[in-house]
């Protein structure tokens, strides 16, 4: 008995079309794509690089000297507790603290309802004298 085998149409001799393609080759190629990205990418290192300072001897800087300025709410002007006569003891104040070599840190401290009008001279008084290190202080209750 022989056996016969059906490989085409109806008279055998042609070929039955592939309705399917061989995804083979593609997935080899894919799988050494791969490979090859992943020995290419570099090791990544889980570390955070800082430069931690060494261990010093040298003693620590002085804090500032700070001289407050406040601002009370009827516009007289507060320094470090001391009542100002008038604008003129201001100017000689802020003069006085901006010709010092070693200059003061000068803290403004308004009042919650302080004239703003009050405030702005202060400041420009400062400005106007050559104090360079000023800053306002006492606004973190109004942060949110």
């Amino acid at each position: 008995m022989a056996m016969q085998m059906n490989t085409g149409g109806a008279d055998g001799n042609e070929p039955e079309v592939m309705l399917e393609m061989n995804t083979t080759p593609l997935i080899d190629v894919m799988l050494v794509l791969i490979i090859m990205l992943i020995i290419t990418i570099p090791v990544q290192l889980h570390a955070v690089n800082l430069d931690l300072p060494s261990k010093s001897t040298a003693v620590p800087p002085q804090p500032p000297e700070v001289v407050l300025v406040v601002v009370q709410n009827d516009g007289q002007v507060l320094w470090n507790g001391e009542l100002l006569a008038d604008t003129a003891a201001l100017e000689a104040r802020l003069a006085a603290l901006a010709a010092r070599t070693d200059e003061p840190q000068l803290h403004l401290r308004p009042q919650d309802a302080a004239p703003y009008g009050a405030v702005a001279r202060v400041l420009a008084h400062a400005q106007r004298l050559g104090v360079t290190r000023m800053g306002l202080v006492g606004q973190e209750r109004f942060a949110r």
